[in-house]
């Protein structure tokens, strides 16, 4: 067979051809790699983010449960408020390294906490150790910040309202101070009591301009405080079966749980539903 002679000019030009395709090809080689190491680094992403987290960032999430009953009634307050704006508090009852303040969140990581408060202090002279902490933490994340006194019922109401006062120093975007009152006095009158609280009350609304948020459990407000803080944002603590925290009284904010399983904090802590959205609760912080 006599082989198939070519001009000079036919020849370069299959040469030319057979570069280009080769070109071609190895681009197509080339893109096809980047696409598979791409595909390889999102398979892997979970894997690299665990080994990260394991040699250089030692928290990680436990599995914490409720019973089922708890568990159920918790998704029924979250289904039924879903309009609603939720927060959580703190003491230095969580450790500092168990949250992880830029992902906190409830119902499956569906729900974003909006707001936390915080113990700030208790009685005459005492302050929660770990308060500035987290103080300085939720303003970083962008939390609405709420701080509170533990109220010692026996305790001098001047001293406790000043030693708050010393402690906490809000600014705009917070909520106004938050009194926490919860014991029966032992050496005083429940008259006396109230008196006392109010007086409390009126030195701290006086620096601030706001009136306080009482904080109490529902039944300690329908048998002692009812009638005597109308007017004052009412934030109840009621963890029974019910839909609200009282049937017929007013409220801003319900503690309905001290089992509460966020995502992004490694115990429980106790959470809270604001009886109203993100913008209404921005109306209620401090100017």
């Amino acid at each position: 067979m006599t082989r198939k002679k070519y001009t000079k000019k036919t020849a370069k030009n299959i040469h030319k051809n057979r570069r280009k395709n080769y070109f071609f090809r190895r681009k197509i080689l080339l893109v096809i790699l980047i696409i598979a190491l791409i595909g390889t680094g999102l398979y892997l992403k979970q894997s690299i983010s665990y080994y990260y987290a394991l040699y250089f960032n030692k928290s990680s999430h436990k599995k914490l449960q409720n019973s089922e009953k708890e568990t159920l009634r918790i998704q029924k307050i979250l289904s039924d408020n879903l309009d609603k704006t939720y927060g959580f508090d703190i003491s230095h009852y969580q450790n500092k390294e168990d949250i992880s303040w830029d992902s906190l969140s409830i119902g499956n990581k569906t729900i974003p906490l909006e707001f936390v408060v915080m113990r700030a202090t208790m009685g005459n002279r005492s302050a929660d150790k770990h308060f500035e902490e987290f103080w300085q933490q939720a303003q970083k994340y962008n939390l609405i910040r709420g701080a509170y006194h533990f109220y010692r019922a026996d305790e001098d109401p001047i001293i406790q309202a000043n030693n708050f006062l010393a402690n906490v120093k809000l600014e705009s975007g917070d909520l106004p101070p938050i009194l926490d009152i919860e014991k029966i006095p032992k050496r005083k009158t429940n008259k006396k009591l109230i008196e006392d609280l109010k007086v409390w009350c009126k030195i701290v609304e006086e620096t601030y301009g706001e009136k306080p948020i009482i904080y109490t459990y529902y039944h300690y407000y329908k048998d002692f405080l009812k009638g005597e803080f109308d007017d004052y944002p009412l934030w109840l603590a009621n963890y029974n079966d019910v839909p609200t925290p009282s049937p017929d009284d007013e409220w801003d904010f319900w503690q309905f749980t001290e089992n509460g399983i966020v995502y992004g904090i490694n115990t429980k802590v106790d959470l809270d539903v604001y009886n109203g959205g993100i913008w209404s609760l921005k109306s209620l912080t401090l100017d």
